[in-house]
């Protein structure tokens, strides 16, 4: 009897998990390919994600279009040592997805170490079938 409890809780519990989308899986590619792009700062690969009209917005306030922002990346201006993402979500609406997760780095920007947490917030739209960064803001959040 105790077997078949643990059968059907297991059944109820795969049955209410919520499978990723299409979509959703590209999202997140787009999202893991950008990621290794900024520590690599491999130009085409960074460029290849965003939209020409990107807004990057950053946690002190400051905004960059994509030609600024794929310089700073690329000439290591801003340094990304090392990029964790926890908690990510991903919701989709249509052709745009708002993806959500906590940013942990390493960054060595101007020779000076630094260690930003913050919370981030990205727009991706589709564009021709592939999904484009059009906008991210970020946010300091509590250690």
């Amino acid at each position: 009897m105790k077997l078949l409890n643990i059968i059907f809780l297991v059944i109820v519990i795969s049955f209410g998990a919520k499978a990723q989308s299409a979509d959703e899986i590209k999202v997140a590619a787009a999202v893991e390919k950008l990621r290794t792009a900024m520590i690599s700062g491999n130009k085409s690969d960074l460029e290849s994600v965003l939209s020409p009209q990107l807004t990057y917005g950053h946690s002190s306030g400051k905004t960059q279009d994509m030609d600024t922002f794929v310089n700073e990346i690329t000439t290591k201006k801003s340094d990304f040592v090392a990029i964790e993402l926890k908690g990510q979500t991903i919701t989709i609406a249509d052709d745009v997805a708002i993806v959500r997760h906590i940013l942990d780095a390493k960054t060595n920007d101007g020779g000076i170490a630094g260690n930003p947490h913050l919370g981030i917030v990205l727009v991706w739209k589709k564009l021709k079938g592939n999904w484009k960064l059009i906008a991210r803001r970020s946010f300091r959040i509590a250690d």
